[in-house]
C-alpha cells in the first residue's frame, strides 16, 4: 500500500483490514516525535505493529521515538479459518 507523503513534522499511520473499515481511512498522519508506546498502549494486546516495514515488539521497543517521515502499519488480528 502506497501512502502520501507525510507533511513536515508528520510520521504516517497505514491502516489495514477492519482497521481501515474501523476508521474509514487507509491512512492518516500525526505529529512527530512521538513515543510509541504513548501512540499503541490501547493496541499493542490486539495488532500488530511495524515501523518502516520491520515488525515491532511494543515491549522490547516501547522506547522507540517515531520520527518525521516514517511509516507506521497497524495490522489487526489475522483468523485463521
Amino acid at each position: 500500500m502506497s501512502t502520501s507523503k507525510p507533511p513536515t513534522g508528520h510520521f504516517s499511520i497505514l491502516y489495514f483490514a477492519s482497521a481501515a473499515s474501523f476508521t474509514n481511512k487507509s491512512s492518516d498522519h500525526f505529529a512527530a516525535p512521538l513515543k510509541l508506546s504513548t501512540l499503541f498502549v490501547q493496541l499493542e494486546n490486539i495488532c500488530a505493529l511495524t515501523v518502516n516495514l520491520e515488525y515491532i515488539d511494543m515491549d522490547a521497543d516501547a522506547g522507540m521515538l517515531i520520527n518525521e517521515g516514517d511509516e507506521v502499519a497497524i495490522i489487526p488480528p489475522v483468523s485463521s479459518g
